[in-house]
């Protein structure tokens, strides 16, 4: 790839709420002034980054779709607010969703061709709940295992340790355990590109404590109650859903996506786990033909 392909900066973000000016970084694989939509990308977490998701520059090299990646306030380069951790009221929904509107007007990615967008795990839940305010520009979306309610997942977990698919918490290789077959199922295990977000999610808990908790199998934190399947009926672009058969995001948790958006396909990658684009060869190939694919389809 070359390097003028590439290119990255901040945006400033003025943080509702607290008089605090803040930015916003983000990075650029592809030509903006090309005819296709770009492709915004949203990263899971809460709290990570978005290093473990740039295997989907891949878009731009195999489809032309110039691909926008960037984090979240308070992951990764962006702005981190320490001094908010615990404060459930702050870290809510609408605080993402006026960043990712302030990205989009900074970057000028509502004029012209448009943007699709694709939301990761976490991400997922972001990306569907703004695609329900039917923003400007907006051309199509990926739910890449993603969540539609925090108390479907909650349903899920509690399915799979009734069937004894979960070691108990005793053992202290549980997590291990969980995280290889569930979370990512690559060999070796941990891939590198996971590694990033591992390290942002340590160094800095804010994010993922206020709206998740501690534990990664109970949220008790700001987003407890979050749903959006009341307003999934809203979206009114062509949506592609995809999960893995052994996705951390359970067909439980997928269901209300294909049950409530009209148009929409579901996809679900056999051999699989959470992070399909990071797993076999064969695996990631199919990934990446299904969402390109879908990202070059007319409306």
């Amino acid at each position: 790839m070359a390097d003028n392909d590439q290119r990255e900066g901040t945006v400033p973000f003025k943080i509702p709420h607290i008089d605090i000016a803040g930015h916003t970084y983000y990075k650029i694989i592809g030509d903006l002034s090309s005819n296709s939509p770009r492709l915004v990308v949203l990263h899971g977490g809460p709290g990570s980054g978005h290093e473990y998701l740039l295997s989907f520059s891949r878009l731009w090299e195999q489809f032309g779709i110039p691909v926008v990646f960037y984090d979240q306030i308070g992951c990764a380069a962006s702005t981190h607010l320490p001094q908010t951790i615990g404060d459930k009221s702050f870290w809510q929904e609408s605080l993402f969703l006026a960043e990712l509107d302030n990205l989009l007007d900074s970057l000028q990615l509502r004029d012209g061709p448009g943007y699709h967008i694709l939301g990761h795990s976490w991400g997922g839940r972001m990306a569907a709940a703004f695609a329900t305010t039917q923003p400007q520009g907006l051309q199509r979306l990926v739910l890449a295992s993603g969540i539609a309610s925090t108390q479907t997942t909650l349903q899920a977990i509690d399915e799979e340790e009734q069937k004894g698919n979960f070691e108990s918490a005793r053992f202290k290789d549980a997590m291990d355990v969980f995280f290889r077959n569930y979370f990512c199922r690559a060999e070796p295990f941990p891939p590198k590109e996971i590694l990033p977000a591992f390290k942002h999610m340590s160094e800095d808990k804010t994010v993922r404590e206020t709206i998740s908790g501690p534990s990664p199998f109970n949220c008790t934190g700001s987003f407890r109650d979050w749903t959006c399947i009341p307003r999934l009926h809203q979206i009114a672009v062509p949506t592609l859903v995809y999960n893995g058969e052994f996705d951390t995001s359970h067909d439980i948790t997928t269901v209300p996506f294909f049950d409530h958006i009209p148009r929409v396909r579901w996809i679900t990658f056999s051999g699989a786990g959470h992070m399909c684009h990071l797993e076999s060869p064969e695996i990631t190939e199919k990934v990446f033909r299904v969402v390109g694919e879908f990202l070059m389809q007319q409306n």
